[in-house]
Protein backbone atom coordinates (compact mmCIF):
# COMPACT_ATOMS: atom_id res chain seq x y z
CA UNK A 1 0.00 0.00 0.00
CA UNK A 2 1.47 3.38 -1.10
CA UNK A 3 0.30 5.12 2.08
CA UNK A 4 2.40 6.72 4.80
CA UNK A 5 1.24 8.17 8.10
CA UNK A 6 2.91 10.85 10.20
CA UNK A 7 1.59 11.75 13.65
CA UNK A 8 2.64 14.77 15.69
CA UNK A 9 0.81 15.63 18.90
CA UNK A 10 -2.87 15.34 17.98
CA UNK A 11 -2.42 15.91 14.23
CA UNK A 12 -2.19 13.11 11.66
CA UNK A 13 -0.79 13.61 8.18
CA UNK A 14 -1.50 10.82 5.69
CA UNK A 15 0.31 10.97 2.36
CA UNK A 16 -0.80 8.69 -0.49
CA UNK A 17 1.04 8.38 -3.81
CA UNK A 18 -0.41 6.72 -6.91
CA UNK A 19 -3.68 5.86 -5.16
CA UNK A 20 -5.63 2.70 -5.82
CA UNK A 21 -8.94 1.38 -4.52
CA UNK A 22 -7.01 -0.21 -1.64
CA UNK A 23 -5.89 3.18 -0.28
CA UNK A 24 -9.38 4.59 -0.78
CA UNK A 25 -10.77 1.66 1.18
CA UNK A 26 -8.37 2.49 4.02
CA UNK A 27 -9.59 6.10 4.07
CA UNK A 28 -13.24 4.97 3.99
CA UNK A 29 -12.60 2.68 6.94
CA UNK A 30 -10.73 5.19 9.11
CA UNK A 31 -12.65 8.29 8.00
CA UNK A 32 -16.19 7.02 7.30
CA UNK A 33 -17.51 10.58 6.99
CA UNK A 34 -15.51 11.14 3.77
CA UNK A 35 -17.97 11.40 0.90
CA UNK A 36 -17.69 8.46 -1.54
CA UNK A 37 -17.62 10.86 -4.50
CA UNK A 38 -14.55 12.58 -3.03
CA UNK A 39 -12.79 9.25 -2.79
CA UNK A 40 -13.67 8.56 -6.42
CA UNK A 41 -12.27 11.96 -7.39
CA UNK A 42 -8.94 10.97 -5.84
CA UNK A 43 -8.65 8.17 -8.38
CA UNK A 44 -9.47 10.45 -11.30
CA UNK A 45 -6.76 12.45 -13.07
CA UNK A 46 -9.08 14.93 -14.79
CA UNK A 47 -10.84 16.67 -11.91
CA UNK A 48 -11.11 20.44 -12.09
CA UNK A 49 -9.61 22.44 -9.23
CA UNK A 50 -12.25 22.98 -6.55
CA UNK A 51 -12.94 23.26 -2.85
CA UNK A 52 -15.92 21.40 -1.32
CA UNK A 53 -17.05 22.15 2.22
CA UNK A 54 -18.57 19.52 4.49
CA UNK A 55 -19.64 19.51 8.11
CA UNK A 56 -16.27 18.55 9.54
CA UNK A 57 -13.76 18.66 6.68
CA UNK A 58 -12.77 20.31 3.41
CA UNK A 59 -12.03 18.49 0.19
CA UNK A 60 -9.67 20.39 -2.10
CA UNK A 61 -8.46 19.51 -5.58
CA UNK A 62 -5.61 21.53 -7.09
CA UNK A 63 -3.25 21.19 -10.04
CA UNK A 64 0.39 22.24 -10.19
CA UNK A 65 2.98 22.25 -13.00
CA UNK A 66 5.44 19.43 -13.57
CA UNK A 67 8.29 19.85 -16.06
CA UNK A 68 9.54 16.91 -18.13
CA UNK A 69 13.21 17.53 -18.99
CA UNK A 70 13.28 14.83 -21.65
CA UNK A 71 10.43 16.24 -23.75
CA UNK A 72 10.74 19.84 -22.48
CA UNK A 73 6.99 19.69 -21.95
CA UNK A 74 5.20 21.36 -19.05
CA UNK A 75 2.37 19.19 -17.76
CA UNK A 76 0.19 19.21 -14.67
CA UNK A 77 -0.14 16.98 -11.65
CA UNK A 78 -3.19 16.75 -9.42
CA UNK A 79 -3.23 16.77 -5.64
CA UNK A 80 -6.36 16.04 -3.62
CA UNK A 81 -6.47 17.15 0.00
CA UNK A 82 -8.78 16.23 2.88
CA UNK A 83 -8.37 18.54 5.86
CA UNK A 84 -10.20 18.50 9.18
CA UNK A 85 -9.65 19.38 12.83
CA UNK A 86 -6.94 16.81 13.52
CA UNK A 87 -5.97 15.37 10.15
CA UNK A 88 -4.61 16.20 6.72
CA UNK A 89 -4.68 13.70 3.85
CA UNK A 90 -2.77 14.40 0.64
CA UNK A 91 -3.30 12.24 -2.44
CA UNK A 92 -1.11 12.63 -5.53
CA UNK A 93 0.84 10.69 -8.14
CA UNK A 94 4.16 11.42 -6.41
CA UNK A 95 5.50 13.77 -9.10
CA UNK A 96 5.08 16.97 -7.07
CA UNK A 97 8.53 17.39 -5.56
CA UNK A 98 7.63 19.99 -2.88
CA UNK A 99 4.93 17.74 -1.44
CA UNK A 100 7.22 14.71 -1.40
CA UNK A 101 10.09 16.70 0.11
CA UNK A 102 7.92 18.29 2.81
CA UNK A 103 6.53 14.95 3.94
CA UNK A 104 9.93 13.24 3.86
CA UNK A 105 11.59 16.12 5.74
CA UNK A 106 8.92 16.08 8.45
CA UNK A 107 9.45 12.34 8.87
CA UNK A 108 13.15 12.73 9.58
CA UNK A 109 13.37 16.12 11.27
CA UNK A 110 11.66 16.73 14.61
CA UNK A 111 12.18 20.50 14.46
CA UNK A 112 10.67 20.72 10.99
CA UNK A 113 7.81 18.46 12.03
CA UNK A 114 7.02 20.83 14.91
CA UNK A 115 7.11 23.79 12.55
CA UNK A 116 4.78 22.20 10.01
CA UNK A 117 2.42 20.29 12.30
CA UNK A 118 2.69 21.97 15.68
CA UNK A 119 0.14 24.68 14.88
CA UNK A 120 -2.70 22.52 13.66
CA UNK A 121 -4.09 21.21 10.40
CA UNK A 122 -4.91 24.65 9.00
CA UNK A 123 -1.29 25.77 9.22
CA UNK A 124 -0.07 22.45 7.79
CA UNK A 125 -2.45 22.95 4.86
CA UNK A 126 -0.97 26.40 4.34
CA UNK A 127 2.61 25.06 4.37
CA UNK A 128 1.77 22.36 1.82
CA UNK A 129 -0.02 24.66 -0.61
CA UNK A 130 2.50 27.47 -0.14
CA UNK A 131 5.35 25.10 -1.06
CA UNK A 132 3.49 23.95 -4.16
CA UNK A 133 2.70 27.52 -5.24
CA UNK A 134 6.30 28.67 -4.68
CA UNK A 135 7.48 25.75 -6.80
CA UNK A 136 5.98 27.60 -9.80
CA UNK A 137 8.55 30.40 -9.56
CA UNK A 138 11.60 28.32 -10.61
CA UNK A 139 9.57 27.04 -13.57
CA UNK A 140 8.71 30.61 -14.53
CA UNK A 141 12.38 31.59 -14.14
CA UNK A 142 13.37 28.76 -16.47
CA UNK A 143 10.91 29.85 -19.14
CA UNK A 144 12.06 33.45 -18.71
CA UNK A 145 15.68 32.35 -19.31
CA UNK A 146 14.58 30.45 -22.42
CA UNK A 147 12.91 33.60 -23.74
CA UNK A 148 16.06 35.64 -23.09
CA UNK A 149 18.13 33.11 -25.04
CA UNK A 150 15.73 33.37 -27.96
CA UNK A 151 15.95 37.18 -27.84
CA UNK A 152 19.74 37.01 -28.00
CA UNK A 153 19.88 34.54 -30.88
CA UNK A 154 16.81 35.38 -32.94
CA UNK A 155 18.79 37.31 -35.57
CA UNK A 156 21.69 34.85 -35.66
CA UNK A 157 20.24 31.34 -35.58
CA UNK A 158 18.32 29.50 -38.27
CA UNK A 159 14.70 30.72 -38.44
CA UNK A 160 13.29 27.19 -38.29
CA UNK A 161 15.23 26.46 -35.11
CA UNK A 162 14.07 29.70 -33.51
CA UNK A 163 10.47 29.01 -34.52
CA UNK A 164 10.67 25.62 -32.82
CA UNK A 165 12.06 27.19 -29.63
CA UNK A 166 9.33 29.83 -29.62
CA UNK A 167 6.66 27.19 -30.18
CA UNK A 168 7.93 25.11 -27.23
CA UNK A 169 7.98 28.13 -24.92
CA UNK A 170 4.55 29.28 -26.08
CA UNK A 171 3.11 25.80 -25.49
CA UNK A 172 4.54 25.67 -21.96
CA UNK A 173 3.23 29.13 -21.11
CA UNK A 174 -0.24 28.20 -22.36
CA UNK A 175 -0.19 25.04 -20.25
CA UNK A 176 1.01 26.98 -17.21
CA UNK A 177 -1.75 29.57 -17.64
CA UNK A 178 -4.28 26.74 -17.90
CA UNK A 179 -2.94 25.28 -14.65
CA UNK A 180 -2.65 28.48 -12.61
CA UNK A 181 -5.88 30.28 -13.49
CA UNK A 182 -8.32 27.88 -11.73
CA UNK A 183 -6.14 27.83 -8.58
CA UNK A 184 -6.75 31.55 -8.01
CA UNK A 185 -10.40 30.98 -7.04
CA UNK A 186 -9.51 28.07 -4.73
CA UNK A 187 -6.88 30.07 -2.84
CA UNK A 188 -9.21 33.08 -2.67
CA UNK A 189 -11.82 30.86 -0.95
CA UNK A 190 -9.24 29.73 1.60
CA UNK A 191 -8.32 33.36 2.21
CA UNK A 192 -11.87 34.67 2.63
CA UNK A 193 -13.56 31.96 4.65
CA UNK A 194 -13.11 30.61 8.17
CA UNK A 195 -14.14 27.12 9.22
CA UNK A 196 -14.91 26.09 12.78
CA UNK A 197 -13.12 22.76 12.45
CA UNK A 198 -9.86 24.48 11.37
CA UNK A 199 -7.92 26.24 14.11
CA UNK A 200 -6.04 29.51 13.93
CA UNK A 201 -6.33 32.88 12.26
CA UNK A 202 -4.76 32.25 8.84
CA UNK A 203 -5.92 35.31 6.90
CA UNK A 204 -2.43 36.80 6.68
CA UNK A 205 -0.89 33.50 5.57
CA UNK A 206 -3.49 32.81 2.89
CA UNK A 207 -3.18 36.43 1.79
CA UNK A 208 0.52 35.80 1.22
CA UNK A 209 -0.23 32.72 -0.90
CA UNK A 210 -2.81 34.73 -2.83
CA UNK A 211 -0.19 37.44 -3.49
CA UNK A 212 2.25 34.82 -4.78
CA UNK A 213 -0.43 33.45 -7.10
CA UNK A 214 -1.13 36.96 -8.39
CA UNK A 215 2.60 37.48 -9.02
CA UNK A 216 2.76 34.23 -10.97
CA UNK A 217 -0.24 35.26 -13.07
CA UNK A 218 1.20 38.72 -13.77
CA UNK A 219 4.53 37.23 -14.83
CA UNK A 220 2.70 34.81 -17.09
CA UNK A 221 0.91 37.70 -18.72
CA UNK A 222 4.21 39.53 -19.28
CA UNK A 223 5.99 36.46 -20.64
CA UNK A 224 3.10 35.73 -22.97
CA UNK A 225 3.32 39.23 -24.44
CA UNK A 226 7.08 38.87 -24.92
CA UNK A 227 6.86 35.46 -26.61
CA UNK A 228 4.04 36.66 -28.86
CA UNK A 229 6.22 39.60 -29.86
CA UNK A 230 9.12 37.27 -30.62
CA UNK A 231 6.76 35.10 -32.64
CA UNK A 232 5.74 38.14 -34.71
CA UNK A 233 9.41 39.01 -35.16
CA UNK A 234 10.36 35.57 -36.44
CA UNK A 235 7.33 35.63 -38.77
CA UNK A 236 8.57 38.94 -40.17
CA UNK A 237 12.09 37.58 -40.59
CA UNK A 238 10.76 34.48 -42.32
CA UNK A 239 8.56 36.58 -44.59
CA UNK A 240 11.53 38.81 -45.44
CA UNK A 241 13.71 35.79 -46.24
CA UNK A 242 10.98 34.37 -48.44
CA UNK A 243 10.66 37.68 -50.27
CA UNK A 244 14.43 37.71 -50.84
CA UNK A 245 14.29 34.21 -52.32
CA UNK A 246 11.37 35.17 -54.54
CA UNK A 247 13.27 38.27 -55.69
CA UNK A 248 16.31 36.27 -56.76
CA UNK A 249 14.14 33.69 -58.46
CA UNK A 250 12.44 36.52 -60.36
CA UNK A 251 15.83 37.91 -61.40
CA UNK A 252 16.92 34.49 -62.65
CA UNK A 253 13.62 33.96 -64.49
CA UNK A 254 13.77 37.38 -66.18
CA UNK A 255 17.43 36.93 -67.14
CA UNK A 256 17.16 33.50 -68.66
CA UNK A 257 13.77 34.29 -70.15
CA UNK A 258 15.23 37.22 -72.08
CA UNK A 259 18.15 35.15 -73.36
CA UNK A 260 15.82 32.32 -74.27
CA UNK A 261 13.63 34.74 -76.23
CA UNK A 262 16.58 35.81 -78.38
CA UNK A 263 17.82 32.28 -78.97
CA UNK A 264 14.28 31.10 -79.64
CA UNK A 265 13.70 33.72 -82.31
CA UNK A 266 16.88 32.76 -84.17
CA UNK A 267 16.04 29.12 -83.79
CA UNK A 268 12.92 29.55 -85.92
CA UNK A 269 12.91 28.08 -89.42
CA UNK A 270 12.41 31.44 -91.14
CA UNK A 271 14.65 33.98 -92.83
CA UNK A 272 16.08 36.41 -90.25
CA UNK A 273 18.71 39.19 -90.46
CA UNK A 274 22.29 37.90 -90.14
CA UNK A 275 21.04 34.32 -89.97
CA UNK A 276 23.11 33.30 -93.00
CA UNK A 277 26.24 35.15 -91.96
CA UNK A 278 29.23 33.20 -90.59
CA UNK A 279 29.61 35.62 -87.71
CA UNK A 280 25.92 35.40 -86.68
CA UNK A 281 26.75 33.42 -83.54
CA UNK A 282 29.23 36.04 -82.36
CA UNK A 283 26.70 38.80 -82.96
CA UNK A 284 23.99 36.95 -81.02
CA UNK A 285 26.41 36.17 -78.18
CA UNK A 286 27.43 39.83 -78.03
CA UNK A 287 23.76 40.89 -78.05
CA UNK A 288 23.04 38.52 -75.18
CA UNK A 289 26.06 39.81 -73.23
CA UNK A 290 24.91 43.39 -73.81
CA UNK A 291 21.42 42.48 -72.61
CA UNK A 292 22.88 40.86 -69.49
CA UNK A 293 24.90 44.01 -68.81
CA UNK A 294 21.85 46.26 -69.19
CA UNK A 295 19.79 44.06 -66.86
CA UNK A 296 22.60 43.95 -64.31
CA UNK A 297 22.81 47.78 -64.28
CA UNK A 298 19.02 48.01 -63.96
CA UNK A 299 18.87 45.55 -61.06
CA UNK A 300 21.72 47.34 -59.29
CA UNK A 301 19.99 50.71 -59.61
CA UNK A 302 16.75 49.14 -58.38
CA UNK A 303 18.78 47.70 -55.44
CA UNK A 304 17.70 44.17 -56.19
CA UNK A 305 21.38 43.14 -56.16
Amino acid sequence: MALETLVHKDLTWINIENPTSEEMGYLQEHYPFFHPLDLEDCLSKIERPKIDEYENYLFIVMHFPVFDKMTRRLGSSQVAIFVGHDFLVTVSDGSLKPLVQDFTSCQGNEELRERFMGRGSNYLLYEVIDSLVDYCFPILDKESQNIERVEERIFEEDARKMMREISIIRRNLINLRRIIKPQIAVIASLERKDWQFLRGDMDVYWGDVSDHTAQIWDRLQDLREVIEGLGDTIDSLTSHSLNEVMKYLAIIAITFGSLEAISGIYGMNVSLPLADKPYAFLVLAGLMALLLGVMFIFFRKARWL
